[in-house]
């Protein structure tokens, strides 16, 4: 048995004996799933029977001792050559995993890929793995950085840095909080960046070393990247994290944060910020609103903070433009029935109550339909996909069903069925999403590396993707009009150094999307 796992193992087991607990560990008679077994069948040179064992007793334990046991086990599948047993049981470690188990899953991933013959894969992967701090992970780390060395077509992170080397740009420290609460969209992020460095031909790639701002600070992680060599760095993704890096000391090299300041923190040189903001999109649709020849509407968005951040954006843009905010609804996101709220901003309880007067007056029944106010000319509701889908019908059946509506990208998820409840809607969004030649072309190049399924290919992604392209555009040193055509939009930089993306337009008929035109005649 490898020392680090014996190491695991015995800790393990006097877990179990100090809680008194018989445990899955200890032979209650010959023959039982038990630790004794997993040691004699590995020296016998049975690693495929030890694995078996280890699966038995991962079925008798729970949590963070079930998962030591799928690792343990997964490792000795892998010993015995069997990548589809490695596969199906590294499939059963699920969280939550401890930061250690966290990489020897990532890791025993990259072992897998290397068993299957999938050497460009592994190399993908391996260079998504952050450099563990424990010695003995660190150890592991470099051994498996040694056997994909003499496969992968690129430099290998986590060796010497030697900025600038074979004419390409030094390496990157690329600072992401992949474990924790914001590792789903940090990873989605990293698997952009990754595959964006892969489209560069071998020779023109730059090392990329991922640091995991999740289980070190930001602080941390900017001091290991400098001491390691980075010529260039891309993060921290979160606005807490951003407000930390800008306050590191003596920080000499070019970074691009992956979020905005707040507006009252200046940056410093050679800072840039980088984001997918909703409140932009929500100043683009108030422009939009106004080149479509309209100047006053209602809004309607969710309570809560992001709510109210969007909606500053768009008044602040809207009245800038000449246009007028004439009523607003807050929508409560933890009710279906949005009718109390549409009906005052529509005024269509006061059409209600006027019926009632004119009939308690003439003392008898009228036929009756109720009207909405008649000065709005836009109606605007930014929110999530789902919450759209129960807000659109209702506007609707509340005679609102004519007013053009315009959203921000949020509203939009591709799926031609759920979209049906949102026809007409109007909203900016990413090229990624809305397709076009490079989308394309990237979708393609990414289904040929996972041919199975790979990464989760959101937005985010998109967002990594682009994050890479332009920190070689900016380590370049061009830095005054730069226009990229990005996954995400078309993206410019101003003087305070912050990204913007112009975005394209559509609009859903039935489900379907279309295009729209760059403004209306």
């Amino acid at each position: 048995m490898p020392a680090r796992w014996t190491a695991r193992v015995i800790l393990l087991l006097t877990a179990l004996a100090l809680s008194g607990c018989p445990g899955p560990a200890q032979r209650a008679e010959p023959g039982a799933p038990s630790l004794e077994r997993v040691h004699a069948l590995e020296h016998s040179g049975d690693a495929a029977g030890a694995a078996r064992v280890l699966e038995d007793l991962a079925g008798q334990s729970s949590g963070t001792d079930r998962n030591t046991f799928l690792l343990h086990a997964a490792h000795d599948y892998l010993a015995a050559h069997q990548p589809e047993e490695a596969a199906r049981v590294l499939a059963l470690a699920q969280p939550p995993l401890s930061a250690v188990q966290a990489s020897e899953k990532s890791m025993l991933e990259v072992s897998l890929s290397l068993e299957r013959g999938e050497a460009l894969q592994a190399s993908q992967q391996f260079a998504q793995i952050p450099v563990p701090s424990d010695p003995a992970l660190a150890a592991q780390y470099h051994e498996l950085q040694a056997r994909i060395a003499p496969n992968a077509a690129r430099p290998v992170p986590g060796g010497a840095a030697h900025p600038g080397a074979g004419g390409h740009p030094g390496n990157i420290a690329l600072l992401l909080p992949v474990t924790g609460r914001a590792g789903a969209a940090a990873v989605s992020v990293r698997d952009g960046f990754m595959t964006a460095l892969y489209q560069l031909p071998a020779g023109e790639r730059p090392e990329v070393h991922v640091y995991d701002t999740g289980t070190q600070s930001v602080a941390e992680a900017l001091r290991q990247a400098t001491t390691e060599g980075a010529a260039f760095v891309v993060g921290p993704l979160t606005r807490e994290e951003v407000v930390a890096a800008v306050d590191f000391p003596g920080m000499r090299i070019p970074r691009l944060a992956l979020n905005y300041l707040p507006a009252e923190r200046s940056a410093p040189p050679e800072f840039y910020q980088f984001a997918i903001s909703p409140e932009n999109e929500a100043r683009l649709a108030a422009r939009r609103i106004l080149e479509d020849h309209h100047k006053r509407g209602v809004a309607f968005v969710p309570s809560g903070e992001w709510g109210a951040r969007v909606l500053a954006a768009f008044r602040q843009e809207l009245i800038a433009g000449g246009g007028d905010l004439i009523a607003v609804g807050q929508i409560d996101t933890a009710r279906t029935d949005f009718s109390a709220t549409i009906t005052e901003v529509l005024r269509i309880s006061d059409s209600n109550a006027r019926h009632k007067r004119l009939e308690s007056i003439l003392g008898t029944k009228l036929q009756f339909e109720p009207r909405r106010r008649g000065d709005i000319e836009f109606i605007f509701s930014p929110a999530q996909a789902a919450l759209e889908r129960q807000l659109r019908p209702q506007l609707r059946f509340h005679y609102a069903g004519d007013i053009p509506a315009y959203a921000t990208s949020d509203a939009f998820e591709p799926d031609m069925k759920a979209n049906e409840d949102l026809d007409g809607l109007m909203f900016p969004d990413m090229p990624w999403m809305l397709g076009g030649d490079q989308a394309d072309a990237v979708r393609a190049a990414t289904h040929e590396a996972w041919p199975s399924g790979g990464p989760n290919r959101g937005r985010l992604f998109a967002f990594g993707f682009d994050a890479f392209r332009l920190s070689q555009v900016l380590h370049r040193g061009v830095t005054g009009n730069i226009n990229v055509d990005g996954l995400t939009g078309q993206l410019t930089l101003d003087d305070e150094r912050r990204v913007h993306r112009e975005l394209a337009w559509a609009q859903l008929h039935n489900g379907e999307l279309r295009l729209l035109p760059a403004s209306a005649p």
